[in-house]
């Protein structure tokens, strides 16, 4: 099959001529609050702002919801807002075009804040490992499902394949979708996610094998891969790869009685040392209906963990991270005051910069994966 798109060519990005951002970017965080507020009054409902959980304080404050993934993506769906401006990364823009209707358009104030999981999966790859496996014989039956941390094409591979999306909460849920139309599951781009949701659904480590696209043959013997019912793509999360399990051990032993509570995204190592996974607004759920008084440590992105914790101080609950070294998303942290002013002044202006405009024709298939996700939920 050809590719396909060309990676390159599967998001138009609009940046229009603007006001330059240097001279934003050359202003103090602090002295964009009052810009950015009289902004957002400027352009009062034609405009929702939208914030990841792991966004820094000093741009989530101005959001009108914040979420996770999943969340987003639902409220991008239904909004009525004639501009979306999403302060998360590329491929959460990307799904809100999706998701969006034709008049909307989706703002990310930054382009370079990206997700290094879902540049480890690249549709040629994705596409290579298909033809590959084909050949082996074994696409018969097999049904791709890819974490909503992707691209839009991988995300529209899979919808034209028969698959469909999936986020951390509902993982299990599309798995067990896929076993009732198909015997197995190549699930992309996040090894862990899906090594720890098919082990937690009583599928052996052996019956869940790696691809790694940098290897040749996907680094594994044909019969190893018609034995696996799950083929994970070799992929990770940067900030929940680091969590090891001597971490687990260390809290442990410092804090006695503490709950450890982790993102799937984290190794299954860590998973099963822990008291409880989950998504984003799982971890924070486990945390709000816990009783007064409660310790946790969290395995997650370190803005959330920090904003726990202030949140409920006032409740006796104390709250750390995992790894005390801090685990920051560094390209969640790309989106600054300054380029949420300068995104948000150029619209009361009438100027649209870094317009987020998934292509047509891979837009069709990634809005089938993401509805059937939608739907599933």
């Amino acid at each position: 099959m050809n590719s396909l798109l060309d990676e390159m060519s599967e998001v138009s990005v609009e940046t229009g001529e603007s006001c330059s951002l240097e001279n934003y970017l050359a202003l103090p965080d602090h002295s964009m609050d009052g810009r950015i507020a009289a902004a957002r009054e400027r352009l009062a409902s034609t405009t929702v702002l939208l914030g990841h959980h792991y966004q820094r304080d000093e741009v989530i404050r101005f959001a009108d919801y914040t979420g996770d993934s999943y969340k987003l993506s639902r409220i991008a769906a239904e909004t009525d807002a004639k501009y979306i401006v999403f302060c998360g990364v590329h491929f959460m823009a990307e799904s809100a075009d999706v998701l969006g209707r034709e008049e909307q358009q989706v703002i990310l104030p930054d382009l370079n804040a990206g997700c290094s999981m879902a540049d480890m999966a690249e549709i040629s790859q994705v596409e290579a490992c298909w033809e590959m496996l084909e050949r082996m014989g074994l696409t018969d039956g097999l049904i791709p499902l890819t974490y909503i941390n992707s691209t839009a094409a991988i995300k529209a591979f899979c919808g034209e394949r028969g698959g469909l999306v999936c986020t951390s909460s509902s993982a299990r849920a599309a798995m067990e979708w896929a076993f009732g139309r198909g015997k197995r599951i190549l699930f992309l781009p996040d090894q862990h996610l899906g090594r720890n949701t098919g082990y937690a659904m009583g599928i052996p480590l052996d019956e869940m094998v790696v691809w790694d696209p940098w290897a040749l043959q996907g680094g594994q013997t044909r019969d190893r891969f018609e034995a696996a019912r799950v083929i994970l793509w070799k992929g990770h999360c940067a900030v929940h790869q680091r969590f090891l399990p001597s971490h687990v051990d260390q809290v442990r032993a410092r804090y006695p009685g503490i709950q450890v509570i982790v993102h799937p995204e984290c190794r299954w190592e860590v998973c099963q040392k822990a008291d409880a996974l989950g998504s984003t607004e799982r971890l924070i759920a486990i945390v709000e209906q816990a009783p007064a008084g409660s310790t946790f440590a969290i395995g997650t992105e370190i803005h959330l963990v920090n904003r726990l914790a202030r949140r409920f101080a006032r409740e006796g609950k104390r709250i750390i991270t995992l790894d005390d070294t801090g685990c920051l998303c560094t390209t969640m942290y790309r989106i600054s005051p300054q380029h949420l002013a300068w995104a948000l002044e150029n619209l009361v202006e009438g100027r649209v910069v870094n317009r987020i405009q998934v292509r047509r024709n891979v837009k069709h298939w990634a809005r089938v994966a993401l509805d059937r996700m939608l739907e599933l939920a």
